[in-house]
């Protein structure tokens, strides 16, 4: 946080989240230059609206100053457009943030790989598995894996970093302290301590449909390299694709099946240039020299798929190959999502149980290892779980996810 943080707090309060910022900056020098403006300067500049000046004029700084409190308070790392840590970058972008929210240890952005891989939240099994196949393809040789937290391919890209030990950093379209999707809640706080959520919303800013896009202009920006995993013709996955194009970084898609809507914009991505990518090595190789990456290393996604995650036991074997098959897709897709939305509803034991749960068979001796609940009290979570068709169990006192 630099000496002028309270003015940065101040002008992306009185302009919003996503304001374009770029011409202000280039004309007035920065945020206290802006603050000691007057309103006759303000307009003169030609850069502000009329609205814009006048909630300019306001010179306030106890907004600011609560701000500023609150993050000290809960621990939360202000990062403004003055600061040192503030990522070069980022600053590049046509519309860069005026500030930064962190909570967690953000890996120095201009120091590393970025790798940004994202998706449907509601996507089949097959794209979910992809997902954590190149998240930890690329994981492993040091990429920063980032995504939105959100469900389907944003939560496979963060687990596979997560699984191999490597960074992740989430950029949220909320502000912190914000009650959204809480059946993610144990993925951020497992994101958190590898990696960082970071937002461009103040604290207590809800999610919207307005703030999503916004956030997606950071995914890219803060990347060097955006890889669309699936993704229909109006997702918001071709929103990030297009800022990354507009930014300059590299684009990627994985291909999908051609007979699917859900897959049409991953595949119309390739049709207008972005890079194929169908292995790690596809999205490490143009920047290896860079950051030293040793490209005999890198392993292939069926060498990944076959193989067990350090921090996890997982078995991606072969018998599993047609969960994830073309033919699969919408039946495993309608299936997850189903599971999802009855998930979200989920509290305490319930959503905790839930958590410690898989698509593999899971016995409950690890079920209570996991969650450090009472016996009583796991059993009784379970039974919920089956009544509302969210668990299965098997012989021997296993259960898996349905």
């Amino acid at each position: 946080m630099s000496n002028n943080a309270l003015y940065w707090l101040w002008l992306q309060n009185a302009l919003g989240a996503g304001a374009e910022l770029r011409e202000a900056i280039e004309y007035f020098g920065g945020a206290k230059e802006i603050y000691s403006a007057d309103e006759f300067a303000l307009k003169f500049s030609g850069v502000f609206n009329p609205n814009q000046v006048a909630a300019l004029s306001d010179k306030s700084l106890s907004k600011a100053e609560d701000i500023q409190s609150l993050c000290k308070l809960q621990g939360w790392q202000i990062i403004d457009f003055d600061d040192d840590e503030y990522p070069q970058r980022l600053a590049e972008i046509e519309n860069p943030p005026a500030v930064l929210y962190v909570d967690g240890c953000l890996p120095r952005v201009d120091d590393n790989l970025y790798i940004s891989i994202v998706g449907s939240r509601k996507a089949s099994s097959y794209s979910v598995k992809a997902a954590e196949i190149m998240s930890r393809g690329v994981a492993e040789h040091g990429a920063v894996v980032v995504s939105g937290a959100a469900l389907g391919v944003d939560s496979a890209a963060h687990n596979g970093a997560i699984l191999c030990g490597g960074k992740t950093v989430a950029v949220l379209g909320c502000g912190f302290g914000v009650n959204y999707l809480m059946s993610n809640q144990p993925l951020r706080d497992a994101i958190k301590n590898n990696g960082a959520l970071i937002t461009e919303f103040p604290p207590f800013t809800p999610a919207s449909k307005y703030t999503f896009p916004i956030r997606n202009r950071i995914i890219s920006g803060i990347s060097l390299a955006v890889l669309v995993v699936e993704a229909g013709v109006k997702s918001g996955s071709l929103i990030t694709a297009r800022y990354a194009a507009e930014q300059g970084r590299e684009v990627f898609a994985i291909p999908c099946s051609i007979f699917e809507e859900n897959f049409a914009g991953t595949n119309r991505l390739i049709e207008d240039g972005a890079s194929l990518a169908i292995n790690p090595l596809d999205l490490l190789y143009p920047f290896a020299e860079r950051f030293g990456i040793d490209i005999g290393k890198v392993k292939s996604a069926s060498q990944i798929y076959n193989s067990k995650p350090q921090r996890e036991q997982a078995n991606y074997n072969a018998d599993k190959s047609a969960e994830y098959s073309f033919e699969n897709n919408s039946e495993s897709r309608s299936r997850r999502a189903k599971r999802q939305n009855a998930a979200s509803t989920l509290m305490g034991n319930d959503l905790t149980v839930y958590n410690a749960l898989s698509d593999e068979l899971v016995h409950i001796d690890e079920i209570i290892q996991k969650t450090n609940l009472p016996t009583g009290s796991v059993l009784t979570s379970l039974t919920t779980l089956e009544l509302m068709d969210l668990v299965e169990s098997a012989g021997g006192k296993r259960y898996k996810l349905s």
